[in-house]
């Protein structure tokens, strides 16, 4: 694992991420959540719950170029699907047909410098209900906790560096 990889996994792991991931999936019925690092290069998993066994371990990547989160980053806007297979705009997108799910739902991590860290998404195999009601807005405030607790680490790695 290269330092990137080393240093998502870092950030990754926290309690207060793992639960996050966990209110995701209990509030979504979604089957797989996670915080992704996203770079113009790289996907790289900070921290994962995959109760559907998708098969990702913190410190694994995906090709950036079969990522939804990709696009994120260079829009710098969310993506929520409801229902692939019923959505004309994503039934025959690549990422969708080559990960097999049929609800997604990614937020943009910013940090407080304006910068773009990753994502908070999750994926299932079933359609979800997931554009009514208060789910978008609930992650979207999710996100920015992460950002924070990303913030905060980095900023503790400086002071180590420091000292």
């Amino acid at each position: 694992m290269d330092e990137l990889a080393q240093q998502s996994v870092t950030f990754g792991d926290d309690t207060r991420i793992r639960a996050i991931l966990k209110a995701v999936c209990d509030m979504t019925g979604m089957g797989f959540a996670a915080v992704s690092r996203v770079t113009d290069t790289r996907w790289i998993a900070c921290q994962v719950l995959d109760k559907i066994g998708f098969g990702l371990e913190p410190g694994e990547e995906l090709d950036l170029k079969t990522t939804i989160c990709d696009e994120i980053r260079e829009g710098g806007k969310l993506v929520v699907i409801d229902h692939v297979g019923a959505d004309a705009d994503w039934r025959t997108h690549h990422t969708p047909m080559m990960y097999g799910f049929e609800s997604y739902v990614s937020i943009p991590i910013v940090l407080e410098d304006g910068s773009f860290f990753g994502t908070l998404c999750a994926i299932d195999p079933e359609p979800r209900a997931l554009t009514s009601g208060t789910i978008v807005a609930t992650m979207q405030g999710m996100a920015q906790q992460v950002a924070a607790m990303v913030t905060e680490k980095a900023m503790g790695k400086r002071a180590d560096i420091e000292q």
